[in-house]
């Protein structure tokens, strides 16, 4: 391939990496709130016990969702413009992106196996010690189903956030591959060129 081609090649690359980039930090976001919200919901207990309101914050994995995902998203806007800002190609740039590679993906995909865990069996302990769920049955109750609406959308959106990094990261891995090959190139040539001009100098 003539070196125009990579250098098209390699932009396309970019673009593609960054618009994934983009993508995954809005399905983050959307994660994030749509989990915050998914509050103020009332359960109405089974066996006599008094209605309660059961809110995302019940649930420690749902808490860490919300809190990875919003950090997920700070750290892949730091991302996004450490690729548009001079290409990825700054030293701080080419220190912090394989860092924030490794952590984003990290994040999303524990958050969202623990939120997967969580989700598949929301209940609570009654008054009488009886778990109740807040999904199905009696305890759902009014707006009980729309909690779990949110909260099920909200996993899923963590999910598709995960990937679309995932995908950033394995499109940027071979942008970086296709400009490394052409610059290995012109470095040997110019390493050849130099032992040739320095032979060179020691002509009489």
């Amino acid at each position: 391939m003539s070196d125009d081609g990579k250098s098209e090649s390699s932009k396309g690359a970019n673009a593609v990496s960054i618009a994934a980039r983009i993508a995954g930090m809005g399905l983050a976001v959307a994660s994030a709130v749509l989990m915050a919200t998914a509050s103020q919901c009332t359960v109405y207990a089974a066996y006599g016990a008094r209605p309660r309101t059961v809110t995302y914050s019940d649930y420690a994995p749902f808490v860490y969702l919300v809190g990875a995902t919003a950090i997920a998203a700070f750290l892949e806007a730091i991302a996004v413009f450490l690729s548009v800002w001079k290409k990825g190609r700054d030293k701080r740039a080419k220190v912090l992106m394989p860092l924030l590679g490794a952590a984003v993906p990290a994040l999303l995909y524990s958050a969202t196996g623990a939120a997967f865990a969580a989700a598949a069996n929301m209940s609570y302990c009654s008054a009488y010690g009886k778990r109740v769920s807040v999904c199905a049955g009696a305890g759902a109750g009014v707006g009980g189903s729309n909690f779990c609406s949110q909260v099920h959308v909200s996993v899923y959106l963590s999910l598709a956030a995960a990937v679309a990094v995932s995908f950033a990261e394995v499109v940027k891995n071979v942008r970086v591959s296709m400009s490394g090959e052409g610059s290995d190139s012109d470095s040997s040539s110019s390493s050849e060129s130099g032992g040739c001009d320095h032979g060179c100098h020691h002509k009489h």
